[in-house]
């Protein structure tokens, strides 16, 4: 009997111990699977950030035909809009450090100050009807009340995309990550961190509080 349970501990110390290792083996390939798409990440907003840069310089020049021009913009706005998903869940899931989330929310930040800007030149001189949407938020700290409200905010702007498809233009800038030209935004639209979340159309109509859908749609 003695020699039976000493060959089931054997047994059942192998097991244990393979159980360990197949785990730790998934988990670093998990984890380099992670960090290899962190890294595309990373490259593809600095290509972007460049891209955006090049696309202001030629509507600055007048390089451009009005139907590409916000056909581009638009699939460009939609392409920020899915990344900056795909970042918060990065964020909600831990996958990246608090330094890097900081780090990365900035370079999307200017992304979509540059997208702004595009958005608003071509509106001018081409006379597009799509509407701009800009979503001021506060991404540092914000309390449980405003982290509410934003979450709120959050899913109707993703539902109101849902509706309106291409006719508007969904820019969420996070308002208080020390960027001085959102600083400039703000201050353009006036507009104060400490009122923050706040919804903005085409520089006509602020938006503090909103409960569903409906209650934006009337607008547009």
């Amino acid at each position: 009997m003695f020699k039976s349970q000493k060959h089931i501990f054997w047994q059942a110390f192998i097991v244990t111990i393979s159980i360990f290792v197949i785990g730790l083996f998934f988990g670093m390939v998990l984890e380099n699977w992670r960090v290899s798409k962190v890294d595309n990440f990373y490259q593809n907003s600095e290509i972007d950030l460049l891209d955006i840069k090049l696309q202001g310089d030629i509507y600055s020049q007048n390089y451009f035909k009005c139907e590409d021009a916000v056909r581009e913009n638009i699939k460009f706005a939609d392409k920020i809009f899915e990344e900056s998903r795909i970042l918060d869940r990065y964020e909600s899931s831990n996958q990246l450090t608090e330094k890097d989330l900081f780090f990365q929310h900035k370079k999307y930040d200017l992304l979509r100050v540059s997208l702004l800007l595009n958005s608003l030149e071509i509106k001018e001189k081409c006379n597009s009807s799509y509407n701009n949407v800009i979503y001021f938020y506060n991404y540092r700290n914000p309390s449980l009340k405003a982290q509410a409200k934003q979450n709120t905010f959050s899913k109707i702007l993703v539902e109101l995309k849902k509706i309106k498809g291409d006719d508007i233009i969904l820019i969420p800038i996070a308002a208080n990550n020390n960027i001085t030209s959102v600083d400039l935004l703000l201050n353009r639209y006036n507009v104060s961190k400490e009122n923050l979340p706040v919804i903005l159309i085409d520089d006509k109509r602020k938006i503090y509080e909103l409960e569903n859908v409906n209650q934006i749609l009337k607008y547009f």
